[in-house]
């Protein structure tokens, strides 16, 4: 099996990137990329451990990053739809192996954009007289990334919610009192940054879009002719038949298919390494369809 979503503690998830990857080669994993949202600051630690592993020479570590798109509502200066209220775009990019001096700058431009966030977050839950302090919430990330996720666990910490899912649901959610929209990279610039780096740049979970399947064709096409050269058909948020089609459409379009678990741990225990929607196993037929990540 093979894996090419996955987060660290770098970001949102649980385990530090050198236990993710024990945790893979434990598994029997024959791949796995750590893309973190919007860092890469845990890619050396991870390819460290991959190399020390005593599975090193039957185990591939792919680099990548999962970066925040900003793409309006509507018709698109391209004339494609837009994502759909309350939608999410995310881009991977999978195989950097050399990261650009520009996508460096633009990296640490979107951790400035994660601290002003968080931020503001923090001064609407002081408003609403929520307790809890900033020390509180640094300590819930173990200094790493702080994001959303923290928050929760902030909520869950002073019983203003029974756990994180509830937190998102009445207070972080899109629309919620806490919630403060993230500023991503624009399209065009991300993916060049990507490919520059030595990247492949991926559509994530395309379902999160919110975009109605008459409409996706149409936004993946002027996407794949903006430069994009994957589609996550394959993602534990949506169902097997949407996958399929996803997949078809993928396809038809000459885009890579790649499948992830997008892992985090213990937040999302129903995402397992090496396995994508209701449990399929991720075959590693999904690398070897692309040469550019081997």
């Amino acid at each position: 099996m093979v894996d090419l979503h996955t987060h660290s503690n770098t970001s949102d998830g649980d385990l530090s990137p050198a236990l993710l990857i024990k945790e893979a080669v434990g598994q029997g994993l024959r791949a796995l990329a750590l893309t973190d949202h919007d860092t890469i600051n845990g890619l050396e630690s991870a390819r460290t451990a991959a190399l020390a592993s005593s599975a090193a020479e039957n185990f591939h570590f792919i680099p990548g990053i999962e970066i925040n798109i900003s793409w309006t509502g509507g018709k698109t200066t391209h004339g494609a739809p837009g994502i759909g209220p309350g939608g999410e775009f995310h881009l991977l990019g999978l195989g950097l192996n050399a990261p650009s001096p520009g996508f460096i700058a633009a990296v640490e431009k979107l951790s400035q954009r994660r601290e002003a966030r968080n931020r503001e977050i923090f001064d609407r839950m002081q408003e609403l007289s929520i307790a809890g302090t900033w020390d509180e919430l640094t300590a819930l990330s173990g200094g790493h990334s702080l994001g959303r996720p923290h928050f929760a666990a902030l909520l869950v910490k002073h019983k203003i919610v029974r756990n994180r899912n509830l937190a998102f649901a009445r207070y972080l959610g899109v629309g919620k009192p806490l919630y403060v929209p993230k500023e991503g990279l624009n399209f065009e610039e991300a993916v060049a940054l990507i490919r520059e780096s030595g990247g492949i740049p991926v559509l994530a979970h395309p379902i999160s879009l919110y975009v109605a399947w008459g409409r996706l064709p149409d936004l993946v096409k002027t996407l794949k002719d903006m430069g994009l050269m994957g589609l996550e058909a394959w993602h534990p948020t949506a169902k097997p038949g949407s996958c399929r089609r996803l997949e078809a459409l993928g396809k038809s379009l000459g885009l890579y298919i790649t499948e992830g678990s997008d892992f985090h741990g213990s937040a999302r225990p129903d995402r397992r390494l090496g396995y994508s929607s209701k449990g399929r196993k991720i075959d590693d037929a999904i690398l070897e369809a692309i040469p550019e990540l081997l």
